[in-house]
């Protein structure tokens, strides 16, 4: 499995972005999952129902299956956010795992940049960043596509990628 990240500010179009990545990447045959960091009280149940009213009830996790899908919900009843690395652990093998968020992690990332946000690029300032999507012009020597280029971009990401072992084995300096 390879890793790549999206990354960039809020408004860049990080997710519209992944929502026209992946059937193309799936069209090329690749098998790929994502992992998102979200903010703090998102649900992924519907209020209510009886997986909701387990969780509700205080189940540590509540595994809900189906003929057509399956998912596991972890509630952490006051215990810290699992740290990136471990979640990482966690996927199942895919070809490509695109990570959005998790900005302070270790692994390559692509800085998504929309100018009509007024926000700096991150990648001076981030040696994670490993190549660049914006809709402008930017003057650097990563690689980059424009942002509507979603061939190009797919291309990057597949040439950006890491073996999930490298990602997972990252010592931080001074560790």
């Amino acid at each position: 499995m390879r890793v790549i990240g999206l990354s960039g500010w809020s408004g860049a179009g990080k997710t519209t972005l992944l929502t026209r990545l992946i059937p193309h990447l799936t069209a090329e045959g690749l098998r790929v999952s994502t992992m998102k960091h979200a903010h703090s009280n998102f649900d992924v149940d519907i209020p209510g129902k009886d997986s909701w009213l387990h969780r509700q009830a205080g189940a540590a996790e509540v595994l809900i299956s189906s003929g057509r899908r399956w998912a596991l919900m972890h509630e952490l009843r006051g215990a810290p956010e699992p740290p990136f690395m471990e979640l990482l652990a966690r996927m199942s093998r895919v070809d490509l795992l695109i990570v959005e968020g998790f900005k302070a992690d270790p692994h390559p990332k692509i800085e998504i940049h929309r100018a009509a946000n007024n926000k700096p690029l991150m990648f001076p300032n981030d040696p994670t960043i490993a190549g660049i999507a914006a809709d402008i012009p930017v003057d650097t020597g990563l690689p980059y596509a424009h942002l509507d280029d979603v061939p190009a971009i797919a291309r990057m990401m597949r040439a950006l990628a890491v073996k999930v072992e490298d990602v997972l084995a990252f010592q931080p300096a001074g560790a």
